[in-house]
């Protein structure tokens, strides 16, 4: 049971680290630094969308609209942190 719990750990690291790049990246095309239409850029780009846009759409369905501003990545980091406190704190109930 232990490494289930590993497991789940390690994803919800990679998806930290996911939405960390796409948040970073988002910001440095908005201000011109990164291009999209640079092909590792758009390919690493349109891919962290495809993989982050489920886990953002349910957040952006309940947020209002705050004026182009998207706190959908810091909720979900919030989230990903509660649930890495819930695993943590609640493993030796499993073991």
């Amino acid at each position: 049971m232990v490494s289930v719990i590993q497991i789940l750990l390690l994803l919800l690291d990679v998806l930290w680290f996911f939405v960390i790049a796409h948040f970073i990246m988002s910001w440095l095309i908005r201000f011109e630094v990164l291009n999209v239409r640079q092909e590792f850029v758009g390919q690493v780009w349109y891919t962290l969308q495809r993989i982050l846009e489920p886990v953002y759409r349910p957040i952006r369905r309940i947020m209002p609209d705050l004026g182009g501003i998207d706190i959908s990545p810091i909720i979900v980091l919030l989230g990903i942190q509660i649930l890495r406190i819930l695993i943590v704190n609640n493993a030796g109930a499993f073991v």
